[in-house]
């Protein structure tokens, strides 16, 4: 038998090759194949016949028996059936779900890797947090999203490139310096003469002591060295971005997060892009003048109101720099840009949209994508926890590293969707029972290793078992899950929902210990072993498949 990796897109291109001789008019109707939520259903249903009956003006039955009958031959499929109105349900032979535990083990690290993105270029922005102070929770939880969807999109297809964007200059950077700056001169937070906006937590006294001590720091897009002298503002400034930016490369490193491409607003500036950017805009015809100040027409394109672009007294607002950000991204060839930001950063969607949009150079109206995370609340002993020794006034997430490590975190902050709110339990997630999920599906990873350590033999072996051995109800519940791999990177490869490997991860490991509980694997029978262990191993390679899609460990030993 050859193998099907991918059985959802298999399936799918059966249905496309009978609706071109059924129907060849709507051959660009989408097909969707889906897995029922009853087994008796079949291993998959296509409502094809549903969507053509209005077209074809058919009965959904007619239609369906014309497409079975026009269905090619395929050797994975064991019956095809019409269920209700018109559904379609395909059985899959036990012959196809157990080669699946072959196609595991040949393909190894790569499988579940599809061809969605054919190499097209797409870059992920993510963290891109100021550089004022030590990454919070929040910026953790945009770290994890981001790079799980970075991992996702690549194991999807995609030519992936990560980006951190920050501004190095305003109002938030001015307060740092000050902060800085008195701190250098032996005035603390308690002192009247403190600014209202000023930065208070101990990360500040720790850079003042850097700078006055002339030290050297270097982050991944940043160096210089401290000049000791606490009048200068401009050396203090650049040494205090430097500095927080090389904490933020630190925190990052221990979570297991890198970036292709840091990017600086005032750049953006320097190299003359936003006012290339506004006189564009001003020659596309979308801007007007009013009370001394210019207008972007952006009602043109779908916002509630109009929004200024340059006020009154000659200064930009914060809009216009994202927009010829953007306008940079689309010329250095992103076919597709996702911006990964916190919920508070939904009102700009419609704004730099529809900026670009009024560039007039064809960028598409949904152009780029966002994918917004909410808030997280920290746990712990039952209680909400708000400070951090460092920071301060916020938990940071160094704190949760330390306290639960990198695998809890980054596991914990990717495994809910983005757009709810999430609650972070440090005792849930440091505990060893099966309710943490780290746990559980590491636990099962390890449970794997250690009988096939035990076994001692050449895993190289297991490619030659007798899968069709495999047929117990908890066997086939493995299989079909190995089946579903794919696909699960297809869904959230396309929704932007990297906690759909979460979830399935959970799901396969409950599956395995299910196994492992009602079964033995060292028999005697040589036969039936070698299928088991096959069977664990190919298991064990799709967790630790995920698994690296999360960022998060696969150990051998717990």
């Amino acid at each position: 038998m050859s193998f099907v990796i991918n059985f959802k897109s298999h399936i799918a291109e059966l249905f496309a090759q009978a609706l071109r001789e059924v129907a060849p008019d709507a051959a660009q109707i989408d097909i969707l194949i889906e897995r029922p939520k009853q087994a008796s259903h079949g291993d998959y249903a296509c409502n094809l016949a549903m969507q053509l009956a209005k077209p074809l003006r058919k009965s959904p039955r007619d239609i369906a028996q014309a497409l079975i009958a026009a269905l090619p031959a395929s050797e994975v499929i064991e019956k095809v059936e019409i269920a209700g109105a018109g559904f379609i349900n395909l059985f899959l032979t036990k012959a196809a779900k157990q080669a699946i535990v072959h196609a595991v083990l040949h393909a190894g690290a790569g499988y579940g890797h599809i061809h969605l993105g054919a190499g097209r270029k797409l870059q992920v922005e993510f963290v891109s947090a100021n550089p004022t102070g030590p990454l919070h929770v929040g910026h953790g939880r945009g770290a994890a999203v981001g790079d799980c969807l970075c991992n996702v999109l690549h194991a999807a297809g995609w030519n992936v490139t990560r980006e951190f964007y920050y501004n190095d200059a305003g109002a938030q950077i001015e307060n740092l310096m000050r902060s800085v700056q008195l701190r250098c001169k032996g005035i603390t937070p308690d002192d009247p003469s403190w600014p209202e906006g000023g930065y208070r937590g101990d990360y500040i006294a720790d850079v003042a002591r850097a700078y006055m001590a002339m030290e050297t720091v270097e982050a991944d897009d940043q160096r210089t060295t401290g000049k000791g002298d606490a009048d200068d503002e401009v050396a203090i400034r650049h040494f205090a971005v430097a500095y927080l930016r090389r904490e933020q490369d630190l925190d990052l490193r221990a979570f297991n997060v890198e970036f292709d491409v840091f990017s600086l607003e005032s750049a953006l500036y320097s190299e003359g892009k936003v006012e290339e950017t506004v006189s564009r805009l001003v020659a596309s015809g979308h801007t007007y003048e009013q009370d001394d100040a210019l207008w972007l027409r952006t009602t043109d394109f779908g916002d509630d109101k109009d929004r200024v672009m340059r006020k009154s007294d000659g200064g930009y607002t914060y809009f216009v720099p994202d927009v010829a950000y953007h306008l940079d991204k689309w010329r250095r060839g992103f076919v597709r840009v996702i911006n990964e930001q916190g919920a508070d950063h939904h009102s700009t969607i419609t704004r730099v949209r529809a900026g670009l949009q009024a560039l007039d150079i064809g960028i598409p109206k949904d152009w780029p994508d966002y994918v917004l995370h909410q808030m997280v609340t920290v746990l712990k002993n039952g209680e909400e926890v708000k400070i951090s020794k460092r920071a301060g006034s916020y938990v940071t997430l160094r704190d949760l590293i330390d306290e639960v490590g990198c695998d809890a975190t980054r596991y914990f902050l990717a495994a809910r969707h983005p757009d709810s709110q999430l609650v972070f339990d440090i005792d849930l997630a440091k505990s060893k029972t099966n309710d943490n999920p780290v746990y559980y599906i590491q636990y099962a990873h390890a449970r794997i290793s250690t009988v096939l350590e035990t076994w001692g033999g050449e895993r190289l072996s297991l490619l030659q078992a007798d899968f069709s051995l495999l047929d117990s109800e908890y066997e086939t519940a493995l299989l079909q899950l190995m089946i579903d791999y794919p696909q699960v990177i297809e869904s959230a490869a396309q929704d932007l929902a990297p906690h759909l490997v979460a979830f399935y991860l959970k799901d396969l490991a409950s599956a395995f210990h299910s196994y492992y509980n009602a079964s033995r694997f060292l028999v005697d029978d040589e036969a039936v072993k070698c299928a088991r262990l096959a069977l664990i191993a190919a298991a064990a390679q799709v967790m630790s498949n995920g698994l690296a899609l999360l960022g998060v460990s696969a150990p051998e030993k717990m």
